[in-house]
C-alpha cells in the first residue's frame, strides 16, 4: 500500500506550507489524482484521514478529483482518452500511444484558516 507513503507525502506538503503561510488549519484539501497515475483514490483517502489526527489537516474535508487518462495515438495521430496504460486506442485498436494526461498526483488547493479550530462553550449557569 504506497499510498500511506504518499499521504505522509502530502501531509509534509501541507505542514511546509502552512509554517510557510502561517495558517493553523484546512478546512479544505483538494487532490487530483489521474487515472493513469497508479492511486488507489480510496486507500489514498483512508491514509490520509488516518495521517491527519493531531495535524493541521484534521478535520478538513478531502476531496480527490480523477481527471481521465489521455494519449497520444502515433498511428492515427491523434488525442484519445484511455483507462489504463495498457489500453489500446479507441479509434484504430493500435497499441502505440503515449500518455499525455491523467499520470499525475497533486495538491491542487487548499482552504485554510489562520485561527484555531473553536470549541463549543457552555451556555453561561450551565453545567460543562
Amino acid at each position: 500500500m504506497h499510498e500511506l507513503s504518499l499521504a505522509g507525502g502530502i501531509l509534509r506538503v501541507i505542514e511546509d506550507a502552512a509554517a510557510r503561510e502561517h495558517f493553523q488549519r484546512v478546512a479544505q484539501l483538494r487532490v487530483e489524482a489521474g487515472a493513469l497515475s497508479g492511486v488507489d483514490v480510496h486507500a489514498l483517502r483512508f491514509a490520509l484521514e488516518a495521517c491527519a489526527n493531531g495535524t493541521v489537516l484534521q478535520g478538513a474535508e478531502i476531496l480527490i478529483d480523477e481527471p481521465p487518462g489521455a494519449a497520444w495515438c502515433l498511428a492515427c495521430g491523434t488525442t484519445v482518452q484511455i483507462q489504463t496504460r495498457a489500453d489500446p486506442c479507441p479509434l484504430c485498436g493500435g497499441h502505440q500511444i503515449q500518455p499525455t494526461g491523467g499520470t499525475e498526483l497533486r495538491v491542487v488547493d487548499l482552504i485554510v484558516h489562520d485561527d484555531e479550530p473553536t470549541q463549543p462553550q457552555a451556555a453561561v449557569g450551565q453545567p460543562t
